[in-house]
């Protein structure tokens, strides 16, 4: 069913969305420093480069963030003539547990209809606004999803060892980072940071859970999309917590997201549906 393959989409845009980008760091968490090299240098005085500064600065960001476990967030992201905004929360202490209202404008039959989406570290739950099939929720089991390819492979990757730091890791990984200045984020003072990661380093850069076979499943799947690079840019807080995140991916269809992270430390509670209310998606 056509609505099916939208709503599944949509979650799956929304995994990106939300700050738990497709293409994460498989470095090592405990220090936020990812798989590359810094490069940076320090003069003989024993100050540091503005790319160590730089560095040094998102590795205390990432274990900052890394250590709160939860946050309220919100976004807009585009792809092509659509435009998706969501708003809910999310909890990444075990996996991801998130609860997310989506509305997309534009690109489709489902443009202006709101969608609750529901996040376990098994299993995503979306509700259409439909019925599908006498059900009000379309469940979508990672392992299933894992056993039907690669894609379903790194989506469930992307669900079980993924956090809103992973773009952070992403970049410090690269080794290629700049401060862009000071700007204000909705009344807090952020620092800027940018930088660019091109889509071999970003297929080399998954989670070590992913086969060799799915990793290169993905990079051709980059390159058949015409995507060349990926553009990220970070705003800090004063108290060393991501503030906003935008990531600009490049190609035949361009995506560009923004999510906006606040109240660290929400609670955030999410429970499965009713049995009776849910149906495994058709053409899992």
């Amino acid at each position: 069913m056509r609505s099916t393959r939208i709503t599944a989409a949509v979650a799956a845009g929304v995994v990106m969305m939300a700050g738990l980008t497709a293409c994460n760091s498989g470095g090592d968490k405990s220090n936020g420093t990812g798989g590359g090299s810094a490069g940076g240098s320090s003069d003989a005085s024993g100050a540091k480069s503005p790319l160590d500064a730089a560095l040094a600065s998102l590795k205390t960001a990432s274990q900052q963030t890394s250590d709160k476990k939860s946050a309220q967030i919100d976004g807009t992201q585009k792809v092509g003539p659509a435009t998706r905004t969501l708003k809910g929360a999310m909890d990444w202490s075990n996996g991801i547990n998130m609860t997310l209202d989506i509305t997309t404008v534009g690109g489709g039959p489902m443009s202006g209809k709101p969608m609750k989406a529901l996040y376990t570290p098994q299993a995503m739950y979306m509700n259409p606004g439909m019925s599908v099939g006498g059900k009000s929720w379309l469940k979508y089991d990672y392992d299933a999803l894992a056993k039907k390819g690669p894609a379903g492979a790194v989506f469930k990757d992307a669900m079980q060892n993924n956090d809103p730091v992973k773009s952070v890791n992403l970049l410090i990984a690269t080794g290629k980072v700049q401060e862009a200045g000071k700007e204000s984020v909705r009344g807090v003072q952020a620092t800027h940071y940018t930088g660019t990661v091109d889509v071999a380093e970003m297929a080399k850069m998954q989670s070590k859970s992913l086969s060799a076979a799915d990793l290169q499943a993905l990079e051709q799947s980059l390159k058949s999309s015409g995507a060349t690079k990926e553009t990220i840019d970070l705003w800090i807080g004063p108290d060393n917590l991501l503030v906003k995140k935008r990531e600009q991916l490049d190609g035949k269809q361009a995506s560009d997201s923004t999510v906006f992270y606040s109240n660290y430390g929400t609670k955030v509670t999410v429970t499965p549906p009713p049995a009776g209310e849910i149906m495994t998606a058709p053409g899992m």
